[in-house]
């Protein structure tokens, strides 16, 4: 019998300890860069103003951003997620690696697509196709979630039909962990002071007091002192006005959602497993038409020469698939099978 090393027996014993270590050395990482870079000065009206670049590090001549760091939180707490789900649904660990991995590439992909077909002219690749690669290269950026969520969802079904997995089980780990990276994300978008809302008001005093009546830490409300047409504005700077938190906006509705998800599947037995996916799609469609009627940065596409906002005309379209799967779902009784039975069947299983 295989003994255990006295180093793998020590590791056993303290790794909820090592955890909480490593988080904190990584929190600490985090806060310690976000003090060392960042500018202070005044508002128009003579406020105290504290803004945290947008650049975490640079490494041989390459900026490393928030943004980035917080996409990777936000990938890997979905990861873990998954994982711990995909234990109690009883789907194998080792798959759900592999088309974590391959999920990730292309939903990256789907997303830089997604953006470059619906910025085609705007954004000047019709006239410089490899700037669809070279975007990257020149950290001109450029995705869309919406596109993220169509190519992974594509993969996830081609996936599970290839490896013979249970597609409702996969959905139940996928959107969730949408929900999560979401989350994370849009705090990328906070430190690259993008993806805002318009001016809160016509005068920059009265933008300042709506954002002080809200429980906001001050941090928040000064990074909310933008200039539209220039990141690197001096602070005091005319062109500066307090912008709608949209990020913040969008990132809590979408942690209020994975809360309900949480909660309704672990009491409520007529939740069944996939209904996560049907949930996200109202969820965040609802969440998302709203805060896209805020932006400043909004993607158009022309119907019938009327300009329509396409990340409102794809969250009317997901509410609606939503609701409609859900209930037919429920009157055809597709795969009506408890999330609640099944964590308590694979359990029991794994205790015969």
């Amino acid at each position: 019998m295989k003994t255990e090393s006295k180093f793998t027996t020590l590791m056993n014993k303290n790794w909820k300890w090592l955890k909480f270590v490593v988080i904190a050395l990584i929190v600490a990482l985090l806060v310690w860069r976000a003090i060392a870079g960042i500018r202070t000065g005044q508002d128009s009206l003579g406020n105290d103003i504290t803004l945290v670049d947008r650049v975490f590090l640079n490494v041989f001549g390459r900026n490393i951003y928030w943004y980035a760091i917080c996409i990777l939180i936000g990938i890997m707490a979905a990861y873990f997620y998954g994982m711990a789900i995909a234990k109690k649904l009883g789907v194998n660990q080792n798959d759900l690696f592999d088309g974590f991995i391959w999920g990730v590439l292309i939903g990256v992909l789907g997303a830089r697509l997604y953006y470059v077909i619906f910025s085609w002219n705007e954004g000047g690749f019709a006239q410089d196709p490899l700037r669809i690669i070279t975007g990257f290269i020149n950290e001109e950026g450029g995705l869309a979630i919406h596109g993220a969520v169509i190519a992974a969802a594509i993969f996830a079904i081609l996936f599970c039909k290839k490896r013979k997995i249970d597609i409702y089980s996969i959905l139940e780990l996928l959107l969730p962990g949408f929900f999560i990276g979401q989350i994370c994300g849009r705090w990328g978008n906070f430190f690259n002071q993008e993806a805002h809302g318009g001016p809160i008001a016509t005068t920059v005093a009265g933008g300042r007091a709506f954002l002080e009546k809200l429980p906001l830490p001050d941090f928040i409300i000064d990074m909310m002192y933008i200039s539209d047409n220039w990141y690197n504005a001096p602070i005091d700077s005319l062109t500066r006005t307090y912008m709608h938190p949209t990020f913040l906006y969008e990132s809590l509705w979408n942690f209020i959602g994975l809360m309900i998800v949480i909660f309704t599947r672990k009491y409520w037995k007529k939740y069944w497993v996939g209904d996560a996916a049907l949930f996200y799609l109202v969820w965040y469609g609802i969440g998302r038409f709203f805060v896209e009627s805020l932006r400043t940065d909004a993607l158009m596409v022309n119907i019938f020469g009327t300009e329509f906002r396409q990340a409102q005309l794809i969250s009317v379209f997901m509410v609606v698939a939503g609701v409609v799967l859900y209930i037919l779902r429920r009157v055809y009784r597709v795969h009506p099978i408890s999330f609640m039975e099944q964590v308590e069947k694979i359990k029991n299983d794994s205790n015969i």
